[in-house]
């Protein structure tokens, strides 16, 4: 059976790389056509941290979190104010980095449901058609990696959502399926939900990484990032590099030296900030590395957070993260569930310390990218959710063309550049709020804007009813 589906996926890729024409090509929107030599083709890493709230890191105004390399990269890059994961979970929001299309087009409703469909076409895969070597490292958690077993039991039904990062484009991986600690992940007391299995842990290239890893997980996780990168640089090569840490989801566990600097705090508190840094550190490290490889200045280089802080309040248990001035957590398509930090660093087209407010997504990555390179992927399956940054990226102040639609559970939003309606009963009844005026959600302008109301109600259908059509597979050619 294995055989079989890795049979499918590479016939497919084959095909994939032979669609890809000049006639497909000349039937492309001019926005999709800029040009884009062999030697200008930047490399790509997407960094994305794991239940990092919108107010947790310094360069969004925490005064108690050390972030300095965070904080430096937000000085050299261009800071989105409103930035949003695709969704309020990690999964489906994982899935809207790599396709550009949103997860319940395909299946991801949740966490820990669902796999990456096969006929999705990955932000991988699309760049191998370009010469670029392509990498994941970290939290996969969109599919199991064997496919007779996961850590999440049976309920995952392995056999039906294997689907690992090699089977999704990727030439070297380094992954876990799904959470892992922070700090001495193979340390059994710090298993995820106390099931102590190494299958729960890493995996190199399908091989389960049974030595025991000390030490904090962020580092781990570049410790594999670097000598690909170093590689790709050394052989030419431009990359893609998909770095997705664990930090700073549960199992929350500080290291020590990292739990020192906030001695003055609680031990639930040492325990979270310390993980962010440790986290921030290895970023700080990956900037270094770009620059002393000489690669930094056409790296584009993102960092955001796959949703908003876990917990109920921030201030109970090792769950301390800050959804700033917004409201709603994790789980939650309020601000606070979704709108996470966000940042681009790119030297060659972006001057540093830009600031932008208008609305993007991690559904943007795709399409910026192949806008970038100047390409489409010939049978792609459409509709995309996400729209080019690239006008953003050269300074534009262009509002955004298509209204960001999220679902999740019975929760249905929608976001264009200024409002936001928002449900939390599928669609029953719905608040609008102004988020220009008012981005901490407090006042409903539903009865005093019913023309706005009416109007972003009907976008929104339209979209549910798009992704009804396309989780039937009506998408795929």
């Amino acid at each position: 059976m294995e055989a079989a589906r890795l049979s499918r996926t590479i016939s497919r890729r084959g095909f994939l790389r032979s669609v890809v024409t000049g006639a497909a090509a000349a039937a492309l929107p001019s926005s999709w056509l800029r040009a884009a030599g062999e030697t200008n083709r930047p490399n790509i890493i997407l960094c994305m941290a794991d239940d990092l709230g919108w107010g947790d890191p310094g360069f969004n105004g925490n005064s108690v979190i050390r972030t300095p390399h965070l904080d430096a990269m937000a000085q050299a890059s261009l800071r989105f104010t409103r930035f949003y994961s695709g969704a309020p979970v990690c999964s489906p929001t994982r899935g809207s980095c790599l396709t550009g299309r949103h997860p319940y087009r395909y299946g991801i409703f949740f966490a820990n449901t669902g796999h990456l469909r096969r006929e999705e076409i990955t932000l991988a895969e699309a760049l191998k058609t370009q010469g670029y070597t392509t990498g994941h490292f970290g939290k996969w958690h969109l599919g199991t990696l064997l496919p007779d077993y996961s850590g999440k039991g049976s309920r995952r039904n392995p056999a039906q959502n294997y689907m690992t990062p090699a089977m999704s484009g990727f030439d070297e991986w380094f992954s876990t399926e799904y959470a892992v600690a922070t700090w001495d992940p193979y340390d059994p007391a710090n298993a995820h939900g106390k099931k102590h299995d190494v299958r729960n842990l890493y995996w190199h290239n399908g091989t389960n990484v049974t030595e025991k890893l000390e030490g904090d997980d962020s580092r781990i996780i570049m410790d594999r990032v670097l000598p690909f990168v170093r590689r790709a640089v050394r052989e030419t090569t431009p990359f893609l590099a998909v770095v997705w840490f664990h930090a700073p989801h549960a199992p929350v566990v500080g290291g020590p030296q990292y739990r020192q600097m906030y001695s003055t705090y609680s031990e639930d508190e040492q325990h979270y900030y310390g993980c962010i840094t440790a986290m921030d550190e290895q970023i700080g490290r990956l900037r270094a590395e770009l620059r002393r490889l000489n690669a930094a200045e056409n790296t584009m280089l993102w960092f955001c957070s796959d949703n908003g802080p876990e917990g109920k309040d921030g201030k109970s248990g090792r769950y301390r993260g800050s959804a700033g001035p917004f409201r709603g957590r994790k789980r939650s398509l309020l601000e606070g569930g979704t709108r996470v930090p966000g940042l681009l660093e790119w030297p060659a087209r972006i001057g540093g310390g830009r600031v932008t407010d208008v609305p993007c997504s991690t559904l943007d990555y795709f399409p910026t990218v192949l806008d970038v390179l100047g390409f489409r992927m010939a049978g792609q399956p459409e509709p995309i959710d996400g729209v080019s940054l690239l006008p953003v990226i050269e300074g534009g102040a262009t509002p955004r063309s298509v209204p960001i639609a999220f679902e999740s559970g019975k929760q249905v939003a929608l976001t264009d550049n200024r409002y936001k309606i928002y449900s939390r009963n599928g669609g029953s009844s719905y608040a609008l709020f102004d988020l220009v005026d008012d981005s901490g959600e407090t006042t409903d302008l539903a009865a005093e804007k019913p023309d706005i109301l009416v109007d972003m109600k009907a976008k929104l259908e339209a979209w549910r009813a798009s992704c009804q059509r396309s989780d039937a597979g009506r998408d795929y050619r």
